[in-house]
């Protein structure tokens, strides 16, 4: 799923392309990504596009009317901008939105339609779309450890969790929790005062790092790969590869379609979190640590 850097540059990109201009007509074509009617989307049509933004994961596209398109990517959603009324991609495709100077168009990969499509009318309906987490590189220390300590979660259930932090999920939340040298089963009110600080530290530079990585990688294009799976990461999506700081292999948990990433050296001084399916089955054949496994 997109998280706050990806979606970061994606705004950047549709902005410069389509702030000031006129959206001329909307295409969809999965009837399941369109989850409102009222105000219905050809109000949109023939209106001039007045900024982008991000709601947590949601990207919003206002417009003179005072009325908001907004889009949730969720897992396999993404944009593309392609020349004005181009074909929409046929299994992909859910809509395109054309403009003067080119059409923007939304597809998802896979058979499940996760992705949504709302039409809102002021910024009070705007808001109520928030989940009302805390902005992780605008907030201050003092709010980010009141957050943090609001309630008693692991660290990465408490980073993932929109109404407390806005824009983190599985991806970054790894990377975080890394570069913080913490364990994502570390439960907060264990958390000091250095550690929270170290959070908050690792929670800004892991962010501001990638959305420079990105917006280098996209430079003055549109963003054409965007994955939560990427070259330069540090664990996520590195299970069995070398942790670049200390080479021990990374490690997962398993949790439905998810998993969690994390190196043992570097975060869990050398303990295997277990992993449910296998640690059951296991039992007491289940390792404890690093050196028992290897």
């Amino acid at each position: 799923m997109p998280e706050l850097p990806d979606i970061t540059v994606y705004i950047e990109a549709i902005g410069r392309r389509v702030i000031g201009h006129t959206l001329e007509h909307v295409r969809v074509v999965s009837p399941f990504v369109l989850r409102s009617v009222d105000p219905p989307l050809i109000d949109v049509e023939g209106q001039r596009v007045t900024s982008v933004s991000r709601i947590g994961k949601r990207i919003a596209i206002g417009f003179d009317n005072d009325l908001w398109i907004v889009i949730h990517l969720m897992i396999a959603g993404r944009f593309r901008w392609l020349p004005t009324g181009a074909k929409i991609p046929g299994k992909l495709g859910l809509a395109a939105f054309d403009f003067d100077n080119g059409s923007l168009v939304l597809t998802e990969a896979g058979s499940t339609r996760r992705a949504s499509l709302n039409v809102v009318a002021g910024e009070a309906a705007l808001q109520e779309i928030d989940r009302g987490g805390v902005e992780p590189l605008e907030c201050s220390l003092s709010e980010f450890t009141a957050r943090l300590m609001s309630e008693n979660h692991t660290l990465k259930r408490a980073l993932t969790d929109p109404t407390l932090f806005s824009g983190i999920g599985n991806a970054y939340s790894d990377e975080i929790l890394h570069q913080a040298q913490l364990s994502p089963l570390k439960l907060t009110s264990r958390m000091t005062t250095e550690e929270i600080s170290r959070l908050f530290d690792a929670t800004r530079e892991t962010l501001l790092d990638w959305i420079g990585r990105l917006r280098a990688d996209a430079g003055d294009d549109f963003p054409a790969k965007v994955t939560a799976f990427r070259d330069g990461m540090a664990v996520h999506g590195r299970y069995g590869k070398p942790c670049p700081v200390c080479s021990t292999p990374v490690q997962r948990i398993r949790y439905a379609s998810n998993e969690t990433n994390y190196c043992p050296r570097c975060q869990t001084d050398g303990r295997l979190l277990a992993d449910r399916a296998m640690s059951r089955l296991l039992k007491q054949d289940w390792p404890r640590s690093i050196d028992e496994l290897y």
